[in-house]
């Protein structure tokens, strides 16, 4: 081999392919694991080639998705789902306990004003009122008697005033006894619907029991709608309101008379009591979705509150909220602006210009001033370019 008629590069192989054809005389290959030797004449070879390292790939950009926000948005409404009502629905139950004897109404069943709707056994009550008929008998004899020894001098005007006070307790037990036989019938104080049957005959029932709940057809149908308590400041009485029932064609018209002042112990939301207007087809009891006009929030005065999907919200504290948004150059830019609460599905927010995406799915993945690669989830093709 003409070893003086190579390069420098070529002489330094020929030394080493020489340095590995002595090796391979010298060491007693049956003492050497295969292995190791496969190995160090691989890495003689590669090194008398010069094969170089490939380079790594670069880590493309993640893929997310992202929503373009709307350039102008329509009045800001409260979303809420509560239960369809009249506002006035009547308990009614017996004064006294016993035994009833009948209930003559159903539940669904319309009735008339001061139709008999249960009865109570009256033996009970009827004894009752014949021992304080008995005792008012009683003290009137004998304040009669000692008011004509009282003229004689016989007694004193403390004893004749004693008789007097019995007299007049005696009075109010008896007219107590007779109002409670009175009550063993229940009489319906409206003309309505029986709306609940909470008693069969021949139970027990004590005093202040429900029997039978009717609804005042003369009164208008109200939605009791739950609104919570960061929200309530937003919706003013007058207020107008979008009603929707499932099984009903449309949305009707309704209006806000009356916010309530107290939350509730253990959900914390108050009742908003939005009046419907009539319709066919509306009945006690259905539960209806309402939409409420309300105003703007206070961190958003003045600005324009944008709605965006809920779940593009990285974070919020208070009135502020942060989310990404997609620039020009296919970065993800973190975006601090203020928050109005959600409406359903949707945050409300302000500070976002029209035009601008929010990333929506993949935030999590994502930290300020990354590339993205912004996916339509229909198509599976790019929307915003990725930036290097």
């Amino acid at each position: 081999m003409r070893l003086w008629s190579l390069s420098r590069a070529g002489l330094t192989t020929a030394r080493a392919s020489r340095s590995l054809i002595v090796y391979h005389r010298s060491v007693k290959w049956d003492a050497v694991p295969k292995a190791s030797a496969a190995a160090a004449v691989l890495l003689l070879a590669l090194g008398g080639c010069g094969v170089a390292a490939k380079p790594p790939e670069p880590v493309a950009a993640p893929v997310v998705q992202a929503v373009r926000v709307a350039a102008g948005e329509g009045p800001i409404t409260i979303q809420t789902t509560g239960r369809v009502a009249r506002r006035r629905e009547v308990d009614l139950s017996f004064r006294a306990s016993g035994v009833v004897t009948s209930i003559r109404a159903e539940q669904g069943q319309a009735v008339q004003a001061g139709q008999i709707l249960a009865t109570l056994d009256p033996t009970g009550l009827a004894a009752a009122e014949q021992r304080a008929a008995a005792e008012l008998e009683r003290a009137r004899r004998d304040l009669a008697r000692d008011q004509a020894l009282f003229e004689k001098g016989f007694v004193s005007r403390q004893r004749l005033d004693d008789r007097s006070s019995a007299l007049q307790a005696a009075q109010a037990s008896y007219s107590a006894a007779a109002f409670d036989r009175r009550w063993a019938t229940l009489v319906s104080p409206v003309t309505g619907v029986v709306l609940e049957r909470a008693a069969q005959a021949g139970e027990v029932v004590q005093p202040g029991q429900t029997v039978l709940r009717v609804a005042d057809q003369q009164s208008p149908l109200v939605l009791w709608a739950p609104v919570p308590d960061r929200e309530v400041d937003r919706i003013r009485p007058g207020a107008s309101a979008s009603v929707e029932l499932d099984g009903v064609t449309g949305a009707f018209p309704g209006r806000v008379v009356r916010v309530g002042e107290r939350a509730g112990a253990r959900t914390g939301v108050i009742d908003v009591e939005i009046e419907l207007a009539p319709r066919i087809g509306l009945r006690s009891g259905q539960i209806a979705r309402a939409r409420i006009a309300a105003a703007q929030p206070p961190s958003a005065a003045g600005a324009l509150t944008t709605r965006i999907p809920a779940e593009a919200i990285v974070e919020a504290q208070g009135r502020t909220a942060a989310v990404l948004v997609v620039d020009a150059g296919g970065k993800a830019r973190r975006r601090t602006v203020s928050f109005g609460g959600f409406e359903g599905d949707h945050a409300l927010v302000g500070g976002l210009a029209g035009g601008e995406h929010v990333i929506t799915a993949g935030a999590g993945f994502v930290s300020d001033g990354d590339a993205v690669r912004v996916v339509d989830p229909h198509r599976g093709t790019s929307q915003v370019t990725a930036g290097r």
